[in-house]
């Protein structure tokens, strides 16, 4: 071969060589630019859920689940406080068991139906405890603490309802809203009573709302695990 000819071909040699390396190095270039946009993407995604998740999680469920516990421990007190206003046999009017009391157990097997069952059953309570106040005012003395003790929780009651309303509907924003049911929905009241039939009837109305009230709490510490402590896990991986 000529001098020409290995010059050619080390000239060849050195601009194949050079394009080899352009090109690697654009692959490189591109596999980088690629693998930051999709770590970019990952963050993104990772902050809306993390932003979804804290929605969920702190208002208005813990100030719910808060409320709950509050309402349930008044209810203790106040069935010792009904006790002691009943007079003789008072330990015995509560171990009575009556039918046509509301269902103090929660049903459903989704968060939406769950939930939607509590709003019932308080909804149910409603006019349970209007009875069981009126009964009462002509029980005991105007100045009675145990009429003060039963307004209160009926207060509480609603505006209960009214929180579980709304965690309902930050948790189903597309789902139509639980509305207040004047009527008391599927529940009935007892037909007149007698006073020791009142009596009785107040005891279990108190202690079955207790119940229901422990429910409540438990179900709303179980979604607060779910929505909180659950989620923050996962997003330990990522920040």
């Amino acid at each position: 071969m000529t001098k020409s000819g290995h010059m050619a071909c080390g000239v060849q040699e050195r601009m194949n060589g050079h394009v080899k390396s352009m090109y690697f190095q654009l692959c490189t270039q591109t596999a980088a630019t690629l693998l930051s946009l999709l770590l970019m993407m990952v963050v993104d995604s990772t902050k809306t859920v993390a932003a979804s998740r804290t929605q969920e999680c702190g208002y208005p469920l813990l100030p719910t689940l808060k409320l709950a516990r509050l309402v349930q421990k008044e209810s203790v007190d106040l069935i010792k406080t009904y006790k002691a206003s009943q007079g003789d046999m008072s330990e015995l009017i509560c171990k009575v068991s009556l039918n046509g009391i509301p269902d103090p157990n929660i049903s459903g097997l989704e968060p939406s139906e769950q939930l939607s069952s509590i709003h019932s059953r308080l909804q149910e309570f409603s006019p349970h405890f209007k009875r069981v106040y009126d009964q009462q005012t002509d029980l005991q003395l105007p100045d009675s603490q145990l009429l003060e003790d039963l307004k209160r929780i009926r207060t509480r009651s609603r505006y209960l309802d009214t929180q579980i309303s709304s965690v309902y509907q930050n948790l189903f924003p597309n789902s139509p809203p639980l509305l207040p049911d004047p009527t008391g929905g599927a529940t009935s009241l007892p037909p007149p009573q007698n006073v020791f039939q009142q009596k009785v009837y107040g005891c279990v109305v108190l202690k079955t709302y207790k119940e229901l009230l422990s429910n409540i709490s438990k179900y709303l510490r179980t979604l607060k695990n779910q929505k909180c402590g659950i989620n923050a896990r996962r997003l330990n991986i990522f920040f």
